[in-house]
């Protein structure tokens, strides 16, 4: 494969991935902005990707793609609502998001090599030794910051916010911390990213 088709997706078997991780989370039952959350949620995640790492590869742009593949067929209310059930219940979405996005690559042709590295990616393995897992957790730490910390902080109390952001900034690299600041936030989330960063 030429180096510009791996840099530019254009060979077959990304294009078949992309459309079949497309229409998957196409599927998803829950709606935001009129579309499908899930597909939503994969573009705004490929875009920042690219955003990040204009050159990234195959793998991290196919991990970026099916990150949270038919992620609603397991839903949060199908485990406790305690600490323990909900880091059963992530744990238990990421072999479900790595499994699912396996199989649709080895049915579109790819080999385990490329299979394993981008199970790799979804399940933030070697990170954050790893440069593609950290764009990869950049990405999702941003999309976070732009699609849904206004809603979440609308339903929680002041502490929890602050320390959801001191965890995601403790995770991000200094990059997409700048990205970050330059998000339109509103005055109550303004307020709540100053006090995590003081």
């Amino acid at each position: 494969m030429a180096a510009s088709e791996k840099i530019t997706g254009v060979n077959e078997k990304f294009k078949a991935a992309i459309a079949r991780f497309d229409a998957e989370n196409s599927r998803d039952p829950n709606s935001e902005s009129g579309r499908p959350r899930e597909l939503l949620y994969a573009e705004r995640l490929t875009d920042w990707v690219l955003k990040l790492c204009p050159e990234a590869g195959e793998p991290l742009r196919l991990a970026a793609r099916c990150q949270h593949i038919c992620r609603w067929q397991s839903p949060r209310e199908n485990f406790p609502l305690t600490k323990p059930g909900y880091l059963k219940w992530r744990a238990d979405l990421k072999k479900f998001h790595a499994e699912k996005s396996g199989a649709i690559l080895r049915e579109v042709g790819y080999d385990e090599e490329a299979v394993r590295r981008v199970q790799d990616l979804n399940l933030k393995k070697n990170f954050p030794a790893d440069a593609e897992c950290c764009v990869l957790e950049d990405a999702l730490c941003l999309v976070f910051l732009e699609f849904q910390f206004a809603a979440l902080a609308a339903k929680s109390d002041d502490e929890k916010m602050v320390n959801a952001l001191r965890k995601s900034w403790g995770k991000m690299t200094e990059a997409a911390r700048a990205e970050a600041l330059k998000l339109n936030f509103g005055e109550r989330e303004k307020q709540l990213v100053a006090r995590a960063l003081a």
